[in-house]
């Protein structure tokens, strides 16, 4: 039998459904309780401000993010990385393509604060395993292949689900 996801994670999912539907401004605590069918003032029992709120999505999405990666990790040990990296990306434009829109929406908004912008701008792409990826396949530079890697991989998340509209 599958576990139930704590209240926790149903509040960060019900967080980027709204965000993804309708932008930052769709994301408030009464929204996400009305979406969950939960009693008013939950969602601020366990997140106080929107900033927490915020980055409790972020830190969601990271830790999604490096479940999925992983899995593809392994499932694809012995491959290029760009078996990895493709694959990744299919999974964002087919299966999480929601936890793109949410993080732009909520990353764009001006409420938005430097801390959980810092932490939005990381929970898809991880500079971290990125460099760890490159070091693997002996890139000369890989700081420097990193950022430019996760640069291209930015752009092309952003042109396929958002600029290019609904699939």
């Amino acid at each position: 039998m599958p576990e139930r996801p704590s209240r926790r994670d149903q509040i960060c999912q019900a967080a980027i459904a709204l965000a993804a539907r309708g932008g930052s401004h769709a994301l408030t605590h009464q929204a996400i309780d009305a979406e969950l069918g939960i009693a008013k003032g939950s969602t601020s029992y366990y997140y106080r401000t929107r900033a927490a709120l915020i980055a409790g999505v972020s830190e969601f999405l990271a830790a999604q993010s490096r479940a999925v990666f992983h899995d593809l990790l392994a499932r694809h040990a012995g491959e290029s990385p760009d078996t990895v990296i493709d694959t990744y990306l299919a999974d964002l434009a087919a299966t999480r393509r929601d936890h793109v829109r949410a993080r732009l929406a909520l990353a764009l908004d001006a409420d938005c604060g430097a801390d959980q912008r810092a932490g939005l701008a990381t929970c898809l792409f991880s500079p971290k395993e990125a460099v760890t990826l490159l070091r693997s396949q002996a890139h000369p530079h890989p700081e420097v292949g990193a950022s430019e890697l996760l640069d291209r991989l930015e752009g092309h998340i952003l042109r396929t689900l958002i600029l290019a509209g609904p699939a």
